[in-house]
């Protein structure tokens, strides 16, 4: 009886084979046929596949991760400096003014010269999280203030490049604030006596370790400096590296030389607009509680305070120069490589 009611049932499971079978001929087929097209004209394939709705997205973000990491391999040894030169002295007014060639040297004498990448894997992190998040958003918002403007019949001008920026960099900073907190505590950490120093063996090592001995939310410590100061750096960087690159386009300077001049200027401003929030980040997240649990500063309001009252209100300009070799060079080579890959990936 079962074997009789099942013999109708043979040729439709036969023609359901069938059908796979075609299907799966079909799909290997058309693979087949566009691994064939991609061998025949591979520039046609990449364009294609870059065009991709998914890719058009991505690629303002995997843009800003490469120029940002690239930047930070260059400039590394200064940010270094950088972070020594806003840690000496430390609630101290008068005394020895340390210089950046004076900072190289310490760094040198006490190890090697490899001394001066401590906390590239942090900062490599800091980037392929911040500068992603911080490009990539703020390309968005451009193209999407550019289509509403245009709909509209006008243009976007500085407001609307202020506010992206604005908003790029604080939605960014966020995000990469824990692998800004693990660079500093890195960077920070040769300046302890030897028997305290916590020889982080990397980013991971570190984030793992704070995690665990002081909380999580620790990582978040001096976000609030830290956002701030991504907002004024974004603004000054982005937004009148935007705009003077619309300004100089009626110049006869060629492409190349309206990157670099735009890039300078966009250096300078979102130098002198964010040291003394970089300042502020530096002081709080190097700081870690005494014995009696208490810290050094409450937050960014009381390190203002403490700094400007035991050390003046110049300690916050204090290696001006050295930052502006940091910040000018690590914007030009980010924002001259992400206009590279964009034209690239058009």
């Amino acid at each position: 009886m079962s074997t009789a009611s099942s013999l109708p049932k043979m040729p439709q499971a036969a023609r359901a084979l069938e059908n796979a079978k075609q299907s799966s001929e079909a799909v290997l087929s058309d693979a087949s046929n566009a691994m064939s097209k991609a061998a025949e004209n591979p520039k046609k394939a990449t364009t294609d596949f870059l065009h991709t709705p998914f890719m058009r997205g991505a690629l303002p973000f995997i843009n800003g991760g490469l120029a940002g990491m690239t930047a930070t391999t260059v400039i590394q040894p200064v940010d270094m400096v950088k972070v020594r030169l806003q840690l000496a002295g430390e609630g101290i007014k008068t005394g020895p003014k340390p210089t950046p060639i004076g900072v190289l040297k310490d760094i040198v004498a006490q190890g090697r010269v490899a001394d001066l990448y401590t906390g590239l894997s942090a900062g490599l992190l800091r980037q392929a999280v911040y500068t992603t998040a911080r490009l990539g958003f703020f390309d968005t918002f451009m193209k999407s203030l550019t289509a509403s403007a245009e709909a509209k019949g006008t243009k976007i001008g500085f407001k609307e490049r202020a506010g992206a920026g604005l908003a790029a960099g604080g939605l960014a900073a966020v995000v990469g604030n824990p692998a800004d907190l693990a660079l500093i505590r890195m960077q920070s950490d040769g300046l302890k006596p030897k028997a305290q120093r916590e020889n982080y063996r990397s980013v991971i090592d570190a984030l793992t370790r704070i995690s665990k001995n002081e909380g999580v939310l620790r990582l978040w410590a001096g976000c609030y400096p830290t956002v701030v100061r991504a907002m004024a750096l974004n603004f000054g960087q982005l937004a009148f590296f935007s705009e003077a690159k619309n300004q100089l386009k009626t110049t006869n300077l060629s492409s190349r030389t309206q990157t670099l001049t735009a890039s300078a200027v966009a250096g300078f401003f979102a130098s002198f607009l964010s040291l003394p929030f970089d300042f502020m980040k530096t002081r709080l997240q190097k700081q870690t509680r005494a014995p009696d649990g208490t810290l050094p500063y409450k937050g960014m309001f009381d390190c203002f305070r403490k700094v400007a009252a035991e050390e003046g209100l110049l300690r916050f300009y204090r290696g001006f120069g050295t930052y502006y070799v940091r910040i000018a060079p690590h914007a030009m080579v980010t924002l001259i490589v992400a206009d590279y890959l964009g034209f690239i990936t058009k």
